[in-house]
This record gives C-alpha cells, sequence and structure tokens, in this order.
C-alpha cells in the first residue's frame, strides 16, 4: 500500500499477532512475530482508538482526529497516511480496501 489515498480509502486493524499496551505518554505495540515494536505519542494512539470505534475506516478516523484536534484535515490525513503505511510496513497494522 503506498499512495495516501489507498492508505485513506483503506480499512485498518491491528493483526492478532501483534499485542500493544498504553502508558501515560505513549503506546507501543509490538510485533510478536518479528520483535518489531513502534512507539505511539498520544495522537498516534487516539488514532488507534478511533480505527476501532469506526470498524477501521482510515479516512473517518482522520476526519474524527482532525476535528478532535482542531487541526487541518489535509495535514492530518497526510500525517495519519504516512503513519498507518510505516505501521503496515512493519506489520503492525493491516491495510484492506474498503
Amino acid at each position: 500500500m503506498s499512495s495516501r489515498e489507498q492508505v485513506l480509502d483503506s480499512r485498518a486493524r491491528i493483526p492478532e499477532h501483534v499485542t500493544y499496551r498504553a502508558f501515560e505518554a505513549e503506546t507501543m505495540l509490538l510485533n510478536l512475530d518479528t520483535g518489531t515494536y513502534h512507539g505511539l505519542n498520544r495522537t498516534g494512539a487516539r488514532l488507534l482508538e478511533l480505527l476501532r470505534e469506526t470498524d477501521g475506516d482510515v479516512r473517518q478516523s482522520v476526519a474524527r482526529l482532525a476535528e478532535e484536534y482542531n487541526r487541518d484535515p489535509g495535514e492530518v490525513a497526510d500525517d495519519c497516511a504516512e503513519l498507518c503505511g510505516e505501521l503496515a510496513e512493519r506489520g503492525l497494522l493491516e491495510l484492506s480496501p474498503r
């Protein structure tokens, strides 16, 4: 999944081989198969929560995040698409077409 629009038009889910834990300042995701992990700040962690709430709808989650943080939707979409793409490359998130 490479393009911004492909990522935004996807459904995202955390695979069963990935676990995560929220701490006060960050959330850690760990791929149990590879040992790969990634730390998320509070905004990234909120994106994960929104993905769960929207049944993985990336575009809807991004819109809600932009609204909650009162940020430019295009800027939030760019950042979230990049993050989702990175997590998918590391096997920490699965993206599939809606």
